[in-house]
């Protein structure tokens, strides 16, 4: 499993319009009901369903929100930068503008976990962070994850 095979170029965004957690969960529903075909209010339930049992803010302002959806075939990913960030009780307090979430069947579990796995590894690099934060352009945020990756795996 590699971020390139989880994490489309059409499933990165720059959010300009977000100002609360809620607002954020809304936005990633709405991406994803565009990649995953799934109903957004599902998409949704799934996000707040998960996040009730406990925040997925993992601290130096980074989000990873999940969840486990039926009819699905394989993981997918969707990246987002907040201009503003927002509260996601983390548990270091910071707020959060780096969020990278995924979606899983719901029957999966290693598969689920890699992904997470790669996902926390490769967001906890401080450098890759600070490169993310300062770029805009959602083409340039999908190259910095992606060849990220490439490289920390060769």
């Amino acid at each position: 499993m590699d971020l390139s095979s989880l994490l489309k170029p059409r499933a990165v965004r720059v959010l300009t319009d977000v100002t609360s957690k809620k607002r954020l969960m809304q936005s990633i529903a709405a991406l994803a009901h565009d990649l995953i075909e799934l109903p957004e209010g599902q998409i949704f339930d799934a996000l707040q369903e998960r996040e009730s049992l406990g925040p997925t803010g993992v601290g130096h302002g980074v989000a990873l929100p999940h969840a486990r959806l039926p009819d699905l075939t394989e993981v997918h990913g969707a990246f987002f930068r907040l201009e503003k960030p927002v509260d996601f009780d983390a548990a270091d307090k910071h707020p959060v503008d780096l969020v990278f979430a995924l979606f899983a069947p719901a029957d999966t579990g290693v598969d689920h976990l890699k992904a997470l796995a790669l996902v926390s590894r490769t967001l906890r690099d401080a450098g890759l962070r600070a490169k993310l934060r300062a770029n805009n352009d959602a083409a340039t945020l999908h190259t910095l994850l992606t060849e990220y990756a490439t490289s920390k795996a060769a």
